[in-house]
């Protein structure tokens, strides 16, 4: 029986977060047994907003090798960057001539990152890429024919829109994509900003003392979780609306050891929650400081290239049958009826 497939990619624009490795690397190295995993570094993205050249290309060579480092294995997980293959680029102008002004200007990040474009550079300058990237985030999963796309709450609705998009054309012109579906895991999807628990753990943060990134030393995780926002009932529940800062803290230790949060809450019964930061401070370094140590060995090795050269020519192998499917169907091969 073939194995379902899974798709999905993170952007190169900023370090890569605890959230980011619970909310998805941890995910993609536990699946990557059970489906057939395309992987990439989603650098056409990366350049949606203006980013210094240097800064762009550091972000995505780091991020390569976390991939490697978190325990992708490049014989199960084709990983790779989308501008290697240039089907991303061609199908997304495709999908976006299929698209509506309307629909890309309903997306909510575009509304949040448009406001935030205009407050950080004091003008009205918005990039056209902020407004169409959605259609390009379609083509990164249709070329595939993914059943699965792993996302957090904040990118389901792109995955509507591809949806909506796909099932458009398939009416128009014939049977061109496979409709995908959201896959979330049961605990670890979404976790929070450390400084401000009701808004999720974001790169591209302020406050840095929020954020825990995968490089962080272990000085440092241990200073940001101790200083970690909760408040004055010393009581370790999980109640992410009345507790969100003390849940948070339960929903990573929960994603990092595996234990339930029944068992957690059990585990620091009657204890104050300098001892619960420190267990989760603990094992924050505990897990970051392996990868970290597998990542200054990856970082500068011809493997990675290698890896990155291999993954890019399976997806390119997948990504050109499609591409020409619908170059086909929609009149662009004008040989072809």
């Amino acid at each position: 029986m073939d194995k379902k497939r899974i798709l999905s990619g993170i952007t190169s624009t900023g370090k890569l977060t605890l959230g980011n490795y619970i909310g998805a690397l941890q995910n993609f190295v536990k699946l990557q047994d059970e489906f057939e995993m395309y992987i990439f570094v989603a650098n056409l993205h990366g350049i949606t907003m203006p980013i210094e050249k240097e800064v762009l290309r550091n972000n995505i060579k780091t991020i390569v090798a976390l991939y490697f480092a978190c325990g992708l294995d490049p014989k199960k997980a084709n990983v790779f960057l989308q501008s290697d293959v240039s089907e991303h680029s061609e199908l997304g102008w495709i999908l976006t001539c299929n698209t509506t002004l309307g629909e890309l200007q309903r997306m909510t990040q575009f509304k949040d990152k448009s406001a935030k474009a205009k407050a950080s550079n004091g003008t009205d300058f918005i990039p056209t890429g902020l407004l169409v990237y959605p259609a390009l985030m379609a083509a990164d999963i249709l070329l595939y024919d993914a059943d699965y796309i792993p996302v957090g709450a904040d990118q389901k609705q792109h995955v509507e829109l591809t949806r909506n998009i796909a099932e458009r054309m398939n009416n128009k012109f014939g049977p061109l994509f496979k409709m995908p579906e959201v896959y979330t895991p049961k605990v670890g999807a979404r976790i929070m900003d450390l400084q401000d628990p009701t808004s999720k753990m974001s790169k591209s943060a302020k406050n840095e003392k929020g954020v825990i990134f995968m490089l962080d030393d272990a000085a440092t995780i241990q200073r940001k979780i101790k200083s970690a926002i909760t408040d004055s009932d010393n009581l370790v529940h999980f109640d992410p609306e009345n507790k969100p800062g003390i849940s948070n803290l339960m929903t990573i230790l929960s994603a990092i050891t595996g234990d339930g949060l029944d068992k957690i809450e059990s585990n620091f019964s009657g204890k104050d929650y300098g001892v619960f930061k420190q267990a989760v401070a603990d094992a924050v370094t505990n897990l970051l400081t392996p990868i970290q140590e597998r990542f200054q060995t990856l970082y500068n090795s011809t493997e990675v290239d290698n890896y990155l050269m291999a993954g890019a020519a399976n997806a390119k192998s997948v990504a050109s049958k499609k591409l020409n499917k619908v170059k086909n169907l929609v009149g662009l091969n004008y040989r072809r009826k």
